[in-house]
Parts: structure tokens; C-alpha cells; sequence
């Protein structure tokens, strides 16, 4: 039995996150440079953002690029900002009723791009179906200094006390607060870390991990990672039989 007819549809994960790894390291086996691997990778956030919507997951999450890749070698941000421009398909989203959103410190972008992502934000904004967020200029520890930089400008402002502040005030800060914490976050490429992902959010998420590389990551190893995540058990601190 395939792993697609072992999904249970009743128990599709709302939020999956996905850390897209091994782009690189997949194309060097290939005797390509790094850029064939992204270029790939990109083809695989098509396919797989279309059977999640399929499969009625509400958002995806993709690591697209985080703040410490700015120290990547300059011509491979630029062809990773090239890529990205190119490979936006609004057309895409308006078919799969995805609305398309974008996290992340997005000023460092270049101005090119920026606009390219607000253009499809804008008309995606009224698709009802999946929102598909890209995590550009993004990490974790960026995103909280952000959050705690705002509180501490509401609290001088006399918006805010000290003692109003507590978990959910926080996550309303931060730049995800539009969508629930993720359920299932898949990790490809086998590295077995969050690299600064998604840290507060994924306090109780499932984590998957697998060594397939990012552009070989198509729909039976998405499938497999849901019916690993169905396998599971939910207890967010509590006993096996305050769940029951």
C-alpha cells in the first residue's frame, strides 16, 4: 500500500513547516553547481505546495531564505534572488485558491523582488484555500528581538503593562501571528536542527526528519511524512489518558 492511500484525510496536519534542505549538496552529486540544485528545489515548492492544498493542509511554511544566508558567496544571492523572482507563479496560486504571504525582515530584499511578492500578495489576498508563507530574510532570533522591541516601545507608550504580557501577548508580536503554530515540521537533507526556524512556534510541533535532498522530496515522501505525523501522539504535557 502506497503511502497517499494510508493518509487519513480526517487528520491532515493545519500547519506544516518545511526546512528545505540539500538543494546544494544534491546538485554537487550531479557534478552541477549549486544554483541547478535551487533551481530544482524550486519546481519541488510547486509540486508540493499543490497536493498539500489538495490534501487540505491550511498553511505551508517554507524556509525559502533565512538571515544567515546573506553570508552566502555574493553570486549565489544573487542567482538565489534571480530564482526567486522567476519562480513566484501567481498564476498557480489563483488555480490551487492559495493565497500567498511572505515573513521575514523582506526591507533587505532587492526592491525588484519586494515588489514581485507584493504584487502576488495583493491578488491572492482574497483566495480562501491554503496560505502558502515563505520565510525570506527570516530566522527566529531576528523575529523575537523584533517582537520584544515592539512590546517594549507598546509598554513605554503606555499601551501595555509588564504584567499584561504573557505567551499569547508575545505571539502577537511576532510576525506569524496570522496563523497557528505549526503541527508537523519536516526537516529534509539529513541535518537533525531547526537552524534558527521557527523556534518559538515550534514549542510542541512534530518534527520529522528525512535525508532525502530537497529536490528529490516530491509527493510519496510528503505522504510519508504525514502518515509518520498521524502515528503520533499529541500530548502537549499531559498523560496518554487525559488525551483518551
Amino acid at each position: 500500500m502506497s503511502y497517499k492511500e494510508q493518509i487519513d484525510e480526517n487528520r491532515i496536519p493545519q500547519h506544516v513547516a518545511i526546512i528545505m534542505d540539500g538543494n546544494g549538496r544534491w546538485a554537487k552529486q550531479r557534478g552541477r553547481e549549486r544554483t541547478y540544485g535551487h533551481q530544482i528545489g524550486a519546481e519541488t515548492v510547486h509540486v508540493i505546495a499543490e497536493e498539500a492544498a489538495r490534501l487540505g493542509v491550511k498553511y505551508l511554511t517554507l524556509y525559502t531564505f533565512s538571515t544567515e544566508n546573506w553570508n552566502r558567496p555574493a553570486e549565489e544571492v544573487s542567482a538565489l534572488m534571480h530564482l526567486l523572482f522567476d519562480s513566484i507563479e501567481e498564476e498557480t496560486f489563483m488555480k490551487n485558491d492559495i493565497r500567498f504571504r511572505v515573513i521575514g525582515d523582506t526591507e533587505k530584499l532587492p526592491e525588484p523582488v519586494r515588489e514581485r511578492l507584493n504584487t502576488c500578495i495583493d491578488h491572492t489576498s482574497a483566495n480562501t484555500g491554503m496560505n502558502l508563507v515563505l520565510a525570506l530574510s527570516y530566522s527566529a532570533r531576528w523575529e523575537i528581538t523584533e517582537a520584544a522591541k515592539q512590546i517594549a516601545r507598546a509598554v513605554q507608550d503606555g499601551k501595555l503593562t509588564a504584567d499584561e504580557i504573557d505567551s499569547n501577548q508575545f505571539s502577537h508580536y511576532l510576525s506569524t501571528n496570522f496563523m497557528p503554530d505549526p503541527d508537523l515540521l519536516i526537516r529534509t537533507g539529513g541535518e537533525l536542527r531547526l537552524s534558527n526556524y521557527l523556534l518559538w512556534q515550534c514549542a510542541y510541533s512534530e518534527l520529522y526528519f528525512c535525508d532525502t535532498y530537497w529536490p528529490d522530496f516530491r509527493e510519496e515522501e510528503f505522504y510519508k511524512a504525514i502518515c509518520d505525523y498521524q502515528k503520533r501522539e499529541r500530548r502537549f504535557g499531559k498523560t496518554s489518558e487525559q488525551i483518551s
